[in-house]
């Protein structure tokens, strides 16, 4: 049975991120809402140590957040003495870590892989790294897509910055794709959300 855990804002252990230099910014709005909701994470097991302030969890973990969807084979939360939660989430091998998130008073939702992403609750970033891409999607239809080596999505400052990775035989150049938004006369009707895209031995966990 799998094991469920809630961390609220202010708890000892909580989620977060990190940061990356930046090649291309790309503007964004994620659901403001989700700041001020509790995450909830599911795993096959969890660990934690009282002493080093760090939780682990393993086993088709799923944190949310909100409209924030995270899905991850490993996820550790480490907080300091300051009181910073900081998560870091890892891909089984040869697949990554699913990203997903609602856009702020639109009908559309960004979604993202990579080999790993870091998560700050505080200062509200998601940062993929290795083999990242992160697209939005209105209603079902993709649209805008951006694929680098680092992506971090600020939801503060509402803007996307993507790295690429120069190597020693190439450079590995940050790839952009951006669809124009159809002319409207009127409001447009809801649009359903997205089905949550599955990698493979990532299925979503079967509750009792």
């Amino acid at each position: 049975m799998p094991h469920t855990f809630s961390f609220l804002t202010g708890h000892p252990v909580l989620a977060a991120v990190t940061l990356s230099t930046s090649l291309l910014a790309w503007p964004c709005l994620a659901e403001k809402a989700d700041r001020d909701k509790p995450m909830q994470i599911e795993a096959d097991s969890m660990r934690h140590d009282e002493a080093r302030l760090l939780t682990q969890f393993s086993g088709k973990v799923l944190a949310t957040k909100g409209t924030l969807v995270l899905r991850a084979a490993r996820m550790d939360v480490q907080q300091d003495a300051q009181g910073r939660q900081v998560a870091r989430l890892w891909a089984a091998p040869s697949e990554r870590v699913f990203f997903r998130q609602k856009r702020e008073g639109l009908n559309e939702y960004t979604e993202g892989e990579a080999e790993e992403v870091t998560y700050d609750n505080q200062a509200d970033v998601v940062t993929l790294t290795s083999r990242a891409e992160m697209r939005v999607l209105r209603g079902t239809e993709v649209a805008n897509q951006l694929q680098g080596h680092t992506i971090v999505f600020n939801n503060i400052t509402e803007v996307i910055t993507v790295d690429g990775q120069p190597t020693q035989t190439a450079e590995r150049r940050v790839r952009a794709t951006l669809v124009p938004r159809a002319k409207s006369a009127g409001t447009q009707p809801p649009v359903m959300a997205p089905a949550l895209r599955t990698s493979p031995g990532m299925a979503p966990t079967q509750k009792p």
